[in-house]
């Protein structure tokens, strides 16, 4: 674990660290400078002399760190990435509730939950670390960027274990409701029983025929509009994109879905074809003080 940061969160964000490695029980060393290790070590996107110049990073008590200070093992240096320019993304994040131990919020579509990739500052936690003034604020369980709905989340670190706990132990009920077309031939309710696999850096899953059953989602038809239908989803397990996958398996793709029945070319930063895919309901007995918790999306089909 590294020390406290010198540095306050900058935009709700946490600055970022490296360590140089330990002691090297007298092999030569590579580096003479702590700017050379850096210079070796640093992602591509870092500007290292920029950043050396403007005395951007700083060790643990806060001194900058400067190109001629000779390389030092087992040394932390904290620094604040350069963040792109981000389009805001369109939609309003709705606190449902909060207390000393949680925040409930009701998120729109294409708004990451946390800070990765190419969405940081256009994340639920930076927005609500900064907004709320919350700088310990961390989800408790995922939903992707893309789906709608109840996201549940920790005001501080100390109170993320119980709550996690319930997640990772299938505690938690949790509905959600689909916009897909309507089958006439689809014998409603039923449950789908079957094996995803998602392989890293692939972004549709699959699902694996005659391999162990590990998604598991009960749908049943919740109402007609039209020619489309709203599904009312419960999922058993919590695989990557399961529910989308289990639709689409049933030929019932959700609508404004950009990868399930095919993947469309779609830029990050479009915002015009939601995925009607929404967390509707969250449902839990507090692990602190045994109340009963019943969080409710708003929203309404169709999500814009």
């Amino acid at each position: 674990m590294p020390p406290r940061s010198p540095l306050p969160a900058r935009h709700g964000l946490s600055a970022a660290w490296v360590r140089t490695p330990d002691l090297d029980h007298g092999r030569p060393r590579p580096w003479s400078t702590m700017a050379a290790w850096l210079r070796d070590k640093s992602p591509d996107e870092v500007d290292v002399e920029g950043m050396l110049a403007d005395e951007r990073f700083v060790y643990d008590d806060g001194r900058a760190v400067l190109a001629d200070d000779a390389y030092r093992p087992h040394t932390f240096v904290w620094f604040h990435r350069d963040l792109r320019d981000e389009p805001e993304v369109p939609g309003e994040v709705t606190v449902l509730h909060r207390d000393e131990r949680l925040v409930v919020v009701d998120k729109p579509p294409f708004l990451s939950t946390i800070p990765r990739g190419r969405h940081v500052r256009q994340s639920v936690v930076v927005r609500l670390r900064d907004e709320l003034g919350l700088p310990e604020l961390s989800p408790l369980h995922r939903l992707d960027r893309v789906t709608s709905g109840v996201l549940m989340l920790a005001t501080e670190r100390r109170w993320r274990g119980p709550y996690q706990t319930l997640f990772a132990d299938r505690q938690v009920r949790k509905t959600y409701l689909a916009l897909a077309p309507c089958r006439d031939d689809l014998a409603l309710p039923v449950t789908v029983r079957n094996h995803i696999h998602k392989t890293r850096g692939v972004l549709q899953a699959q699902v694996v025929p005659d391999a162990p059953v590990n998604a598991v989602t009960q749908i049943e038809l919740e109402s007609r509009v039209g020619d489309l239908a709203v599904y009312r989803l419960t999922p058993q397990t919590g695989r990557t994109h399961q529910l989308r996958l289990h639709l689409n398996d049933l030929g019932i793709p959700i609508v404004g879905d950009p990868l399930y029945p095919v993947e469309l070319d779609v830029s990050v930063d479009d915002f015009s074809r939601p995925l009607q895919l929404l967390a509707s309901t969250v449902e839990l007995v507090d692990p602190i003080d045994g109340s009963e918790r019943r969080f409710v999306s708003a929203r309404q089909f169709p999500l814009l």
